[in-house]
């Protein structure tokens, strides 16, 4: 790796050591002084006059922070990591449109920056950290599913236990770029158990470690915080897995909306704590539900929308109306046939939301689903989901 550092990536990670906490308030400094290079040329008076006399921010503006920033920099350059100002024409474009994007980010990977942030799709893939199987399995699954699409998305996520090493680990697994965002120094991995997968991300092609805090920094509770705006910033769809209503994956889902990004959840079981967040932004109308990956690939513009074959079978709802229909009361009757409509609208519909599209109470449903299952109509797997059977 080129380990030539500019003047302007020094002084852009000078004004980040300052203004990493507030970085609305470095940009607006460096932006009337023309740049960061410029800010940190001006005179005493020269500062005076472009932030006012009392402005504390006067006595930051030093030498010593320039030179300091410098070291750093050489340091970390040895070590493989580089810093990307502001002010770069390669800084991610979704995460500049932010309302207080970094000042810089600190990166570790193999590529150059317009291959790490600016030439693919970039998907975040959130959740808890308490993760279940289901939300394993379907973590895995869909970005299994990223990984068959002709142009290979970028997925990104924070490194964190449960679904986010879910995410990393297999996108590795089948050639997907990744990006680990931290929420500690470039020179830390938190949780130190991580590591292995942290070096793995930072020597695979298209992937990297990437933070804005500066070397040193200790994994501290508000650093979480304040690192999922930048998940949820350099992506321009996010996708929640599983989630507790309040969690770190609800934080990133809830800043992608703010940022007018697209956000998808993926709907669990209404008692199940894990899924209660991912639930209530769908039922916000904050989140589009997750229930078709092919359907999801082809809202990204990753797959093209799949074609529904013609079968030679009847339609479902037909062959349950030749079934039931005389043969029983025509009230249970409409119902079997109306649960066959909503099957074969949704193949792996769960018989909650049977439920609820029905409207019919979860007793009814339960009984009427027994009935189309052991005629040989659909299949019921372990988590409650409905899907046709093509024999019977």
């Amino acid at each position: 790796m080129d380990i030539h550092i500019t003047e302007e990536q020094v002084a852009w990670c000078a004004l980040a050591t300052l203004f990493g906490y507030t970085p609305a308030v470095g940009a607006a400094l460096a932006g009337r002084a023309g740049g960061a290079r410029e800010l940190f040329r001006l005179s005493p008076s020269g500062l005076r006059d472009l932030a006012g006399a009392d402005a504390p921010v006067l006595r930051q503006i030093r030498q010593e922070t320039l030179e300091n920033a410098a070291g750093s920099l050489e340091k970390l350059a040895r070590e493989g990591c580089r810093f990307l100002p502001l002010s770069d024409p390669d800084y991610p474009g979704l995460l500049k449109e932010c309302p207080d994007p970094p000042l810089g980010l600190y990166y570790k990977g193999t590529g150059t920056p317009h291959e790490l942030f600016s030439s693919r799709t970039a998907i975040a893939v959130v959740g808890t950290r308490d993760m279940s199987r289901y939300g394993a399995q379907w973590c895995t699954q869909l970005v299994y599913s990223l990984g068959e699409c002709p142009n290979k998305p970028l997925i990104v996520s924070g490194l964190a236990l449960g679904i986010d090493i879910t995410a990393h680990e297999a996108a590795l697994q089948c050639g997907l770029p990744t990006i680990a965002v931290m929420a500690t120094g470039i020179d830390a991995v938190y949780p130190t158990r991580h590591a292995w997968a942290a070096d793995r991300i930072a020597s695979s092609p298209g992937s990297a470690l990437v933070t804005d805090y500066p070397p040193g920094t200790a994994p501290l509770a508000a650093n979480f915080l304040r690192r999922n705006r930048i998940i949820a910033g350099l992506c321009g769809t996010t996708v929640l897995v599983e989630s507790k209503i309040r969690g770190g994956g609800m934080m990133t889902a809830r800043l992608a909306a703010s940022y007018n990004r697209t956000v998808y959840a993926l709907p669990g079981r209404l008692e199940d704590i894990r899924s209660q967040g991912c639930n209530k932004l769908i039922g916000d109308k904050t989140a589009e539900p997750l229930t078709d990956l092919d359907a999801f690939l082809a809202d990204l513009g990753l797959k093209k929308k799949p074609v529904r074959k013609k079968v030679a079978e009847e339609a479902l709802s037909v062959r349950v109306h030749a079934r039931y229909s005389g043969r029983m009361d025509e009230k249970t009757a409409g119902q079997l046939e109306l649960l066959a409509r909503l099957i074969q609208a949704r193949q792996d519909i769960t018989l909650e939301e049977l439920a609820s599209e029905s409207g019919l109470d979860w007793g009814a449903v339960t009984a009427l689903s027994a009935i189309l299952e052991c005629d040989g109509f659909i299949r019921t797997d372990l988590l409650q989901r409905c899907s046709i059977r093509k024999k019977y």
